[in-house]
């Protein structure tokens, strides 16, 4: 019986006749494997929920931009260090234009005779916050997205090449990925840093360089567990070449490790992107990323905390969905996870 009749509950092969004998018969529909993951994803209530927030954030880090009345890298020495002021909510004494000076709660804009509004407030530059948010948010996305789909092909490449031939190809290839590993990460940005200028193609090849490691390691030890299988063994007798039994049989059965792996990769990258941002190896203004607007906020936390509190809000959101989409796609792609 095929595994798509296992997943199946007994009573759906029952069938009584007339005469109250009794038959083997499906009456239920069969689903393929990622039919039933994604029915199995779907009650992960906070996958669902995180799949949806970090929908709306990559939604907003290219839109947002768009609808701010104010540019990104647009200076106003004027409009320096304003608080939120959101059209609407003023009249609900909530994002007005309220900040402390001199221990006394005033509106800075009227102080400032400033008659726009700055959703999320303005930097030390006058720069408008919420178009520099998300325009930091599209760029941080953007070099993780990148330096995980390089790592997943770099990674898939070389783990693969490694366990399939096997013997002394592994043994060489395998030594590689050891001194590799030896080499400190933050090295090798340094590295990258000084030989190139610091830039979104340094932080992305800097990242990529030792990134696809784990993901080799990974899956090198799938493919190393299902090459001698009985299917890879009937294949190989059948005549099927090298290049068949990778795309019809290895591959399809390790695709869900690789996609569960990339989706871990992303929060970490969009991490490791904000720390060089913040320790001043990442971009340089006025470009924008969540890792320099934290940084940028760092310093002025005592008077304009929501300068920090936003960004750092954002990539908490993307740190934390990836992770629970992460947990989903693993329970929902492993089979021993079935109910």
């Amino acid at each position: 019986m095929t595994n798509e009749y296992r997943k199946l509950p007994p009573e759906a092969f029952k069938h009584v006749h007339m005469d109250g004998s009794h038959s083997e018969k499906i009456s239920k529909t069969s689903l393929s494997f990622w039919q039933d993951a994604w029915l199995r994803i779907r009650k992960n209530k906070a996958a669902v929920v995180s799949i949806f927030v970090l929908l709306f954030i990559i939604l907003m880090s290219f839109i947002g931009p768009m609808i701010s009345p104010h540019d990104f890298e647009t200076q106003e020495i004027t409009h320096a260090n304003l608080p939120p002021k959101v059209p609407g909510l003023e009249k609900l004494g909530i994002f007005d234009g309220t900040g402390n000076m001199g221990g006394q709660e005033v509106n800075l804009y009227e102080m400032k005779n400033v008659d726009t509004y700055y959703w999320f407030g303005t930097d030390g530059l006058g720069r408008d916050m919420f178009s520099r948010v998300w325009k930091g948010t599209q760029i941080s996305l953007l070099i993780a997205l990148v330096a995980a789909v390089i790592d997943m092909v770099i990674g898939v490449a070389y783990g693969g090449i490694s366990a399939f031939y096997g013997g002394r190809v592994d043994d060489a290839m395998q030594r590689i990925v050891e001194i590799l590993y030896g080499i400190p990460t933050l090295i090798v940005v340094i590295l990258m840093i000084l030989v190139m200028d610091p830039g979104i193609v340094a932080i992305i090849i800097a990242i990529s360089i030792t990134g696809w490691i784990g993901m080799s390691r990974i899956v090198r030890g799938q493919v190393l567990k299902f090459k001698n299988q009985e299917f890879v063994l009937a294949a190989r007798t059948l005549g099927a070449s090298n290049g068949r039994i990778i795309k019809k049989h290895l591959l399809p059965n390790v695709m869900a490790v690789i996609i569960i792996n990339t989706m871990f990769t992303i929060p970490s990258a969009i991490f490791f992107e904000a720390f060089l941002s913040f320790i001043g190896l990442g971009l340089q203004s006025p470009d924008a990323s969540l890792g320099t607007l934290i940084n940028d906020g760092y310093k002025l936390i005592q008077f304009q905390p929501h300068i920090l509190a936003i960004p750092a809000a954002i990539i908490s959101l993307l740190m934390i969905a990836f992770n629970l989409i992460g947990d989903g796609l693993r329970d929902a792609l492993d089979p021993k996870m079935k109910d």
